[in-house]
């Protein structure tokens, strides 16, 4: 189950003295008010709700950075008017990394101006064109079934054709240009095959120090924080060598 970041919730017997029943989720899906009720046959029944994010829920606009009216010359100025050596003098790794994270956001808001728009769950081979088509074969399947004719049926059938023939030659040739730009523009080949994987792995559940199992990200987050910084070596800045 952790391979494939799924969390088992059954935790009480199902049948006898065994958890034959099982609830299984990946991490992101919330399980409330689980419990193990009244026997059906010779197995318990079991009680739960499952939260879920409504599918018809409209998709709001958000806001994101937009880099290319950034002024990153005022940006580099306004980081570098600190004095980093006072500021994390006697500071532990977390509590610079704190100053340093805070020092950031306060130049992006400051020299990087904002945008909204509108998430999209179109694939990244979808155009104008393929809209265009796809509307058509809608119509057409409309006044198909309004007139039941042999001359609608034959427009339909060219529509859900061309619809067919113009995804399957985009979709070619935008997998084409990905391949093409390999070397050049890795960021594009890695955004596409991973907005094809139908599983995107996740951090499964972790223990925290008392044992506890965490499922929410902020814990988890917590908890890798907590062990990285354990690591960290603290240097003795008196003795730096030399170069030759």
């Amino acid at each position: 189950m952790n391979i494939n970041s799924l969390q088992q919730h059954v935790n009480e017997q199902t049948r006898g003295n065994n958890i034959l029943d099982l609830v299984m989720t990946t991490t992101d899906l919330s399980i409330n008010g689980l419990e193990v009720t009244d026997k059906i046959g010779d197995h318990q029944m079991i009680d739960f709700s499952l939260e879920v994010q409504d599918p018809n829920t409209r998709t709001q606009h958000k806001q994101v950075l937009d880099y290319k009216r950034a002024n990153f010359e005022l940006m580099k100025e306004e980081l570098g008017s600190y004095n980093y050596e006072v500021l994390m003098n006697n500071k532990n790794a977390e509590e610079c990394y704190m100053i340093l994270k805070d020092k950031i956001a306060t130049a992006t808001d400051h020299h990087i101006p904002r945008k909204r728009i509108r998430p999209t769950n179109n694939p990244p081979w979808f155009s104008q064109e393929i809209k265009r088509l796809m509307n058509a074969r809608q119509h057409s399947y409309r006044r198909l079934k309004r007139y039941q004719t042999e001359p609608h049926r034959q427009e339909h059938i060219h529509a859900c054709r061309a619809v067919k023939r113009t995804i399957k030659s985009t979709k070619r040739n935008k997998e084409i240009t990905v391949a093409a730009q390999t070397k050049t523009n890795p960021k594009s080949f890695y955004k596409y095959v991973n907005d094809r994987r139908l599983k995107r792995d996740t951090i499964g559940p972790l223990f925290d120090s008392e044992g506890s199992t965490q499922t929410k990200n902020k814990s988890k987050a917590k908890i890798l924080n907590t062990y990285f910084t354990s690591v960290f070596t603290h240097e003795d800045l008196s003795e730096i060598p030399q170069p030759h």
